[in-house]
């Protein structure tokens, strides 16, 4: 009992934790960047933005997540209601389950891969399916062209970022993650990290990555009557 405990229990415990705690943080700081994503965009455009739920609108994020957990789930009467709800929960689950090999700190991931830079592409693949899964429900052509589309356009910037990412993995000579942060050391702090000797890698990472997540101005499945002024903001 005691070695099942030590070697079986007591890891899987330690890996729950740890799991738990990263996604707690996880989702807290993507409640305030999207915050702050939409302050920046309301300066933008010269208005307010979240300002009502707690002090300067902190907790804005956390009101929106209450309402869509309280709010009467609307299914469609034409749609297949069992993929309809799967699709959200495929995204979201594979969108967290990719921060399992991602090092936070020193000796500090849930999953030390040896190939940890193969499974977050593998994720991001299976990403995709989410997306038409969720057009495909719907059972009306119109949503699932435009889940094509969406699909379409994220599988091609996948391949400029795995063009980028293959150029760092020359320079730190490793598939492992943690290897990567460690090749990237340095007195210099953040001039040491590869960033700067590819700097035009970096340019074409960041614009990729903003286009594989439909982010402005990157975002065309949006509907065209929002693209008409050349932008779409929210």
């Amino acid at each position: 009992m005691a070695e099942l405990w030590t070697n079986y229990i007591w890891p899987l415990v330690i890996i729950l934790a740890q799991s738990v705690l990263l996604l707690v943080v996880l989702l807290i700081v993507t409640a305030y960047v999207l915050y702050a994503d939409r302050k920046i965009w309301a300066a933008v455009q010269i208005r307010r933005g979240p300002n009502v739920v707690g002090p300067w609108g902190l907790l804005q994020s956390f009101a929106d997540l209450f309402k869509f957990v309280v709010k009467e789930p609307i299914i469609p009467a034409g749609a297949n209601k069992g993929v309809f709800l799967l699709a959200p929960l495929v995204t979201g689950v594979l969108a967290l389950s990719a921060w399992a090999v991602i090092p936070v700190n020193a000796e500090w991931e849930i999953a030390n891969l040896n190939v940890g830079v193969l499974y977050i592409f593998a994720i991001s693949s299976l990403m995709v399916y989410g997306v038409i899964m969720a057009g495909w429900s719907s059972n009306s052509k119109y949503p699932f062209l435009a889940s094509l589309r969406s699909a379409a356009q994220m599988v091609s910037y996948e391949v400029s970022i795995g063009f980028v990412i293959i150029t760092v993995l020359l320079c730190a000579g490793s598939l492992n993650l943690s290897a990567i942060v460690e090749a990237q050391e340095g007195s210099w702090g953040m001039f040491n990290w590869f960033w700067l000797p590819l700097l035009p890698m970096f340019v074409v990472f960041l614009i990729s990555a903003l286009a594989e997540t439909n982010r402005p101005p990157f975002d065309l499945v949006e509907a065209e009557s929002e693209l008409v002024a050349g932008y779409a903001v929210e």
